[in-house]
C-alpha cells in the first residue's frame, strides 16, 4: 500500500492546544494512540468521519487540519 498524499497539521494543532498528547487526542476521538501516530506521520488516512472528529476536537475546519495536494498539471 502506498503512503497517502494527504498531509495534516495534527502535530502543530496538538501543540497549539495546550500540548495535547497523542493519547489525549486518541481518547477524545475514540481510537488508539497508534492510529493517531499513523495519521500524523501520513502512513494512514482517517475515514471522513474520523477526520471530522479530529477537526472538531481542535475546533478547526477540516481543511485547516488535512490537506490534499491538487493536481499540479
Amino acid at each position: 500500500m502506498k503512503p497517502t498524499k494527504v498531509t495534516n497539521q495534527i502535530r502543530a494543532l496538538r501543540f497549539a492546544n495546550g500540548e495535547m498528547t497523542q493519547a489525549e487526542l486518541a481518547e477524545r476521538v475514540g481510537v488508539t494512540r497508534q492510529t493517531i501516530i499513523a495519521i500524523e506521520q501520513g502512513r494512514y488516512s482517517p475515514s471522513l468521519e474520523m477526520a471530522f472528529q479530529i477537526a472538531r476536537v481542535f475546533k478547526a475546519a477540516l481543511d485547516d487540519v488535512f490537506q490534499y495536494p491538487g493536481d499540479e498539471e
